[in-house]
């Protein structure tokens, strides 16, 4: 009935708090009859502790086992795959709680909980879960420090004192291999957390699609340039092209995402700034016009957007230099004018009707673009997040009925006159802005940067870039959004707690700042301190070698710094750390220099009369030295421990500073007889 005695009280109560703290972090993707079988099995393995209670039979282990499997079954809908494969870690690793009986028992479930450690970082990466993790591997160390036969076996906080003082003497090591050893590719890939929220633009737009992602405050991406960052009205931040229309909303075209790159001219200065962009579980990367990506996996597509082969689906860094006057498809008509110019056979004739007028009065294509943004400043447009429904003809309501609409509603009218007037014409969807952090120097772009604007395509000039919501908004683009919905006071309306709402209360926002800072940080020289990022710093440490010499050296590098490391752990040359040892020792040297050496095999007692006998104005300061030395070695008087380390210096005094001549025993007795 009694828990066997391998598992001390200490050890125990560790393991249960390691359990509740790596259990923590994973509760938001855990069904929650998890939560019910560790209070179950904790329950249970304290009343085994206590005697009051059996462990499991094999029968009924068999049948938890079973349980737990049908549980992840019916919950995750599968046994295979990165949600179900975590579940069934946590529920075995809540299970080895009550069939632990004997210390390595304990052994396997504290090595589970490191491993379950890691895995939350499949989900939860930011700086906050990092130094999260530091509580349950802590509490996890001081598991396995209690289940060792020592002093602090019946005591639970000098045990986790200890932990700590572990994993600190740890940290140079881990600094070490962090920056040192080898960024290896993977060798096998593992599935991306489902539930892992994502949001952004996806690969169709309808007027309502980008209004809810201005109600929403989840970060995009964070900009770092390398010189000064640019006025906010040149940062147009492509992601996607539209250019096909089916009377209610936009999409791609598939030949625009080809891998074909266009034809372009650089002109101006270029512009070089790296990425940190977040999960959007798309493939396009976020750049100024016209980019250059120094990456592999990167592309210049057709229609001028980045697009890498797979899915963004966890933080990605790269690196860009943009001209942002960079002539398009200026030399000869492109392949895409087809597709630019593609409406539907049917609907929207007043627009159709207006557009026909429009094109009689303005003949040069640059008149027609004039024409329009004239129109939208000049007429009572509105620009809100809540525009009132419009019918079945979406662009007819919009010009000449509600006149009220957000970005992709002005752009995507533009797009239907230039169209119908027969001027090739899309639709670009990105982010616009971004918010400047002082703190950092770089630039913050969240969803409710997400924008709407238009390229048109000119002889000789190629495409030229256009936003109409500079018309009715000008505040949007050169203030950003919380500016240009003052009136109607709907910024982030949803989100009533994102402190990105009260960025008028100084040290609020201060404080915002400065943690937003500190996650970029941890964004760009941490999660993404890859092979890439690790071979540039040691280049710059190092010089140009090649990969041969840099990995010797790499390992000659790491072999130095974990001896000298060992050598500062372990102290090899204070092995003795047994007080009264070495006060002895030193009380030995001390007479060694006047002449009195210890025998090999001589008592302490018999050394230090011969000694006096040798010394015999010292004699009693010897004497006194030896008798205490006896009496807290022999006699278990621990406490007197700084008394003997004063009678070492009353004898160090009492020693003249001059050694003397080396004596013998047959000397003092002639001397004295």
């Amino acid at each position: 009935m009694s828990a066997k005695p391998g598992i001390p009280r200490n050890s125990l109560i560790w393991l249960l708090v390691a359990q509740v703290l790596v259990i923590l972090p994973h509760l938001t993707h855990l069904p929650l009859w998890i939560i019910g079988l560790w209070l179950g099995c904790a329950s249970w393995r304290i009343q085994i502790f206590r005697m009051r209670a059996r462990y499991p039979r094999s029968w009924l282990k068999a049948l938890l086992m079973i349980g737990a499997g049908f549980g992840v079954y019916f919950s995750r809908g599968s046994l295979v795959g990165l949600e179900a494969g975590v579940v069934l870690l946590i529920a075995a690793f809540i299970l080895k709680l009550v069939e632990m009986s004997t210390r390595r028992d304990a052994l396997v479930l504290i090595f589970l909980g490191f491993f379950a450690v890691v895995t939350s970082y499949l989900f939860e990466d930011s700086l906050v879960a990092g130094l999260y993790s530091l509580l349950p591997v802590t509490a996890l160390l001081a598991a396995m420090i209690g289940l060792q036969q020592s002093s602090l076996v019946t005591r639970p906080w000098p045990t986790v004192r200890l932990a700590g003082s572990l994993l600190l003497q740890a940290i140079p090591l881990m600094l070490v291999l962090f920056l040192f050893f080898p960024r290896l590719p993977p060798l096998w890939s593992l599935p991306q957390a489902g539930d892992r929220g994502t949001t952004g633009l996806a690969d169709h737009m309808a007027p309502g699609d980008i209004a809810r992602l201005g109600r929403s405050a989840e970060l995009a991406f964070r900009v770092t340039f390398d010189g000064d960052i640019p006025p906010r009205d040149q940062l147009y931040w492509r992601a996607v092209t539209f250019e096909r229309f089916d009377g209610r909303r936009w999409s791609q075209s598939y030949a625009s995402q080809l891998p074909q790159a266009p034809e372009w001219q650089a002109a101006g200065e270029p512009l070089s700034y790296s990425i940190v962009m977040q999960p959007s579980g798309q493939p396009w990367l976020f750049a100024l016009d016209v980019p250059q990506v120094a990456s592999a996996e990167a592309q210049l597509m057709a229609d001028f957007h980045l697009q890498r082969r797979q899915s963004v689906n966890k933080p990605l860094m790269y690196q860009a230099t943009s001209w942002l006057d960079a002539r398009r498809e200026a030399t000869s008509a492109p392949a895409s004018l087809g597709r630019a110019l593609q409406l539907p056979e049917q609907g929207n004739p007043r627009t159709r009707a207006w557009a026909t007028e429009l094109r009689r009065s303005a003949q040069e294509p640059q008149a027609m673009v004039d024409a329009l943004l004239k129109h939208f400043n000049r007429q009572p447009y509105h620009y809100t997040l809540e525009p009132p429904p419009v019918g079945s003809d979406i662009v007819d309501d919009f010009l000449f009925e509600t006149r009220s609409g957000f970005c992709a509603h002005y752009a995507g009218a533009m797009t239907f006159v230039l169209r119908a007037a027969g001027i090739p014409a899309r639709v670009v969807a990105g982010y616009q802005g971004g918010e400047v952090n002082p703190a950092g120097n770089y630039l913050s772009v969240h969803q409710f940067d997400a924008h709407a604007w238009v390229e048109y395509w000119v002889a000789e000039r190629g495409w030229v870039s256009v936003d109409p919501t500079f018309q009715v908004a000008p505040e949007r683009v050169e203030q950003g959004l919380e500016q240009a919905l003052a009136r109607e006071q709907s910024f982030l309306a949803d989100e009533p707690m994102s402190l990105l709402r009260y960025r008028d209360i100084g040290w609020m926002n201060a404080l915002r700042l400065r943690w937003d800072s500190l996650n970029y940080g941890w964004q760009r020289w941490v999660l993404n301190y890859q092979d890439e990022q690790q071979s540039q710093m040691l280049q710059r440490w190092f010089g140009k070698l090649d990969g041969q010499t840099l990995g010797l050296g790499l390992v000659a590098l790491l072999g130095v710094l974990t001896g000298v490391l060992a050598l500062l752990l372990f102290k090899p040359w204070r092995r003795e750390t047994d007080v009264q040892q070495r006060l002895f020792r030193r009380f030995e040297r001390l007479l060694a220099r006047h002449g009195a050496r210890r025998h090999k095999g001589e008592g302490a007692r018999s050394f230090a009369q011969r000694a006096a006998a040798m010394l015999p104005e010292q004699a009693p300061a010897i004497l006194a030295f030896v008798s205490l030395y006896e009496a807290q070695r022999y006699a278990q008087q621990t406490d007197a421990t700084d008394d003997l380390s004063r009678a070492l210096s009353q004898l160090r005094r009492a020693l003249p500073g001059v050694p003397l001549r080396r004596h013998n025993v047959a000397d003092v007795h002639c001397r004295h007889g």
